[in-house]
């Protein structure tokens, strides 16, 4: 009588075993390790640099302290006594040199923001412009990128300034359309008045918009699922429209239409746009345009041709193509190049110091002259840029990742 034989077999033993992990390789001390070679390096250069940096700032300090300038930040306590004309907050010369360099800040977003967002406007159209089937219209738009990179920013900011510096006094002001002046004094338009109650209402059709970000990205998901077209604009009318407009009429909101009007030699109400200001954010638009105009160009032409010819093949018409199908694309080769635009465009806003524009610059010259604490005042000036470049940096690389391909 045979009896079976049973075999046991450890996990051990089996021919499929787990592989062990590598041991873990130790950090020699020998000179003739690599990495220890590099971490050596590593550490000789950063004690350098500051070694440097700190028998910089003791020169600088034993040097201010024999000329007997005092250090600190401690006059931005005091009064600042300069005069700044232009400007959307008040603001008179007893306040102290700390809200006079908030006021800088303020001037100096105020070109930047609005130079932006008038020179991608610009610039696209203009670049769309240089690929027209139209021969004049491609030549003229090729004309204007070609000038205007070629020309020194400073010169057109000065020509541009002697322009507005050219034009008729207020009595013989140009009047193109109703409300709106232009003269020496600068580019006079209607403004509406905007108070704590005007606040409150943009406020809530701003949330109004958030609302409808978030809505309609729910209702592409759910369009994604199902297939059924969901429509947004009832939603919008009454996030954007009905409710502001409701919460308006129970507040009793107004909104009065505020027109310059002449008095005297100059204007009195209205919005003013400083001559100054004018010439400085015209120059900046102008000159960032011919650069965004060449990026969007370059941009549409990476897009393969065979997108434009499978969207004629369909009868698609050659707008829709353009705003559907091809700008959607190109924004992932235009993005990166116009981030350095938008960073180029606030940091030459700096030279609104040649013609008498009081941006943080200005500000922060006269503070230097009149406190002589140059070192506080640059470091200032440097961090205010600083700020403003990478926060503009932060947003577009967001928006860059936002629409990058993603593999699945």
């Amino acid at each position: 009588m045979r009896f079976a034989k049973w075999t046991f077999f450890h996990p051990e033993d089996s021919a499929v075993s787990t592989p062990k992990r590598p041991p873990m390789s130790r950090l020699q001390l020998s000179l003739g390790n690599v990495q220890l070679k590099g971490l050596l390096w590593q550490v000789l250069v950063v004690g350098v640099a500051l070694a440097i940096v700190g028998w910089l700032w003791s020169n600088a300090v034993h040097n201010l302290s024999v000329r007997r300038i005092a250090t600190g930040f401690a006059f931005l306590g005091r009064e600042a006594g300069m005069p700044i004309v232009d400007a959307w907050l008040p603001y008179t010369p007893r306040d102290s040199y700390l809200y006079a360099f908030i006021i800088g800040v303020t001037n100096t977003l105020r070109v930047a923001v609005i130079g932006i967002v008038l020179a991608t406007v610009l610039g696209t159209m203009i670049g769309i412009a240089r690929l027209s089937a139209n021969w004049l219209l491609s030549r003229l738009a090729a004309v204007y990128v070609e000038t205007l990179r070629d020309i020194p920013l400073l010169l057109q900011l000065l020509f541009w300034y002697v322009l507005m510096q050219s034009l008729p006094p207020a009595r013989g002001a140009f009047h193109p359309i109703d409300g709106v002046f232009l003269s020496n004094r600068g580019l006079m338009l209607p403004f509406i008045p905007i108070g704590p109650s005007q606040w409150l209402v943009l406020g809530v059709a701003a949330v109004g918009l958030v609302i409808l970000y978030l809505l309609r990205r729910w209702q592409i998901a759910r369009q994604m699922r199902d297939g059924r077209e969901r429509r947004t604009w009832p939603y919008a009318v009454l996030l954007v429209v009905v409710l502001p407009a409701v919460l308006s009429w129970g507040l009793g909101v107004p909104w009065t239409i505020s027109r310059p009007e002449l008095r005297g030699f100059n204007f009195v109400g209205g919005l003013a746009l400083a001559p100054e200001y004018f010439a400085l954010l015209i120059a900046l638009v102008t000159y960032t345009s011919a650069f965004i105009a060449e990026i969007v160009r370059s941009g549409i032409q990476a897009i393969s041709r065979g997108q434009w010819d499978a969207a004629n093949a369909l009868g698609l018409r050659r707008g829709f193509v353009l705003k559907h199908i091809v700008l959607p694309q190109a924004l992932r080769v235009i993005i990166p190049p116009l981030t350095s635009q938008f960073l180029n465009l606030t940091k030459n806003s700096s030279l609104a110091v040649a013609i008498g524009y009081q941006d943080i610059v200005s500000v922060a010259n006269t503070t230097l002259n009149q406190t002589g604490q140059a070192i506080e005042v640059i470091a200032l000036v440097m961090l205010v840029f600083l700020t403003i470049s990478l926060g503009i940096s932060l947003l577009m690389n967001w928006y860059n990742a936002r629409i990058a391909l993603t593999e699945r």
